[in-house]
């Protein structure tokens, strides 16, 4: 008769103690998790989805994204509950980064060259003659801010903004609205998807529309449209996006934080991106794909 060694009591529970106490090797196995909070545009859906793949498939760390409201992620990385954002828009969210500067590290920014504002579509006679055959005049003749309150009627007394907690929208309440006596105006809230799909309608309608806008952002490659002329300086000028991250992660995490330290991109590379991610596609493999297509701007980032 065989003598079956694994049917031995006492030899098993010997073999289970030496296997519990084995190197652990998988990936992931002995490197903490990385926790990223973002906003629902679809600009920080595409940073941080990069950010998130660059740390899985080059730092070899486990990588969980979170989405939060504005005012949750300041909070969230302020109280280290989440390790960094990729997306503190400035002089944009001055509100929320003043509060709470004391409580996070600023790595500085990571994107130059950002705009925020009121935009309007520009539609001339070659494009309507593109949709319809017709020749047309843009049916959109404005230019400023000062000039919104002149076309009340035709704007039917709204503004498209978007989530009501954002930092455009606190600008709006605060200070424009009252500074270009839009007071009678509606500030409708809503997301980046509902503002979209509002823009959309109106210019295939032909129809008078505002709404809040940011670049980079791909509805500038999808419509003409333009900024309005903001002569009281209220949205600040250029915007850059920060990277903000808890106190502390420099000495849990060094590779990370000096990834996230070296991590700096132009708005055309990320419009790209954006550009995949509108077509279709999981943002996630989009982000993987960007970065096959940009192998040694990724390596800067992490050598």
């Amino acid at each position: 008769m065989k003598n079956n060694w694994f049917q031995n009591p006492i030899v098993l529970l010997l073999t289970l103690a030496i296997f519990a106490t084995w190197p652990c090797t998988p990936a992931f196995a002995e490197k903490k998790a990385v926790r990223l909070a973002y906003e629902d545009w679809s600009s920080e859906i595409a940073s941080t989805n990069l950010i998130k793949a660059i740390i899985r498939e080059k730092l070899g760390h486990q990588c969980i994204i979170k989405r939060m409201s504005v005012t949750d992620q300041y909070e969230a990385v302020s109280n280290g509950s989440q390790d960094a954002i990729v997306g503190s828009w400035l002089p944009l969210q001055n509100s929320y980064y003043e509060k709470q500067k004391d409580k996070f590290v600023d790595l500085g920014p990571n994107l130059e060259g950002a705009r925020t504002g009121l935009v309007v579509p520009v539609v001339s006679s070659t494009w309507l003659q593109a949709q319809d055959g017709q020749h047309s005049e843009p049916y959109m003749k404005i230019d400023s801010i000062e000039e919104i309150k002149d076309h009340y009627d035709e704007f039917q007394g709204k503004i498209i903004g978007i989530e009501s907690d954002s930092g455009m929208m606190t600008i709006m309440r605060e200070k424009l609205m009252a500074a270009y006596g839009l007071e009678d105006f509606e500030l409708v809230p809503g997301t980046e998807v509902s503002m979209t799909a509002e823009l959309a309608n109106a210019i295939q309608k032909r129809k008078w529309i505002v709404v809040l806008g940011w670049t980079p952002h791909w509805k500038f490659g999808r419509w003409a449209l333009k900024f309005l002329d903001d002569p009281k300086n209220m949205w600040g000028g250029e915007s850059k996006i920060h990277t903000l991250v808890r106190k502390g992660l420099k000495e849990d995490m060094p590779d990370v934080y000096k990834f996230l330290d070296n991590f700096n991109w132009k708005p055309d590379d990320m419009e790209r991106l954006l550009l995949w991610n509108k077509m279709g596609g999981n943002p996630y493999d989009n982000a993987k794909r960007w970065m096959r297509a940009n192998p040694e701007v990724v390596e800067s980032w992490v050598k």
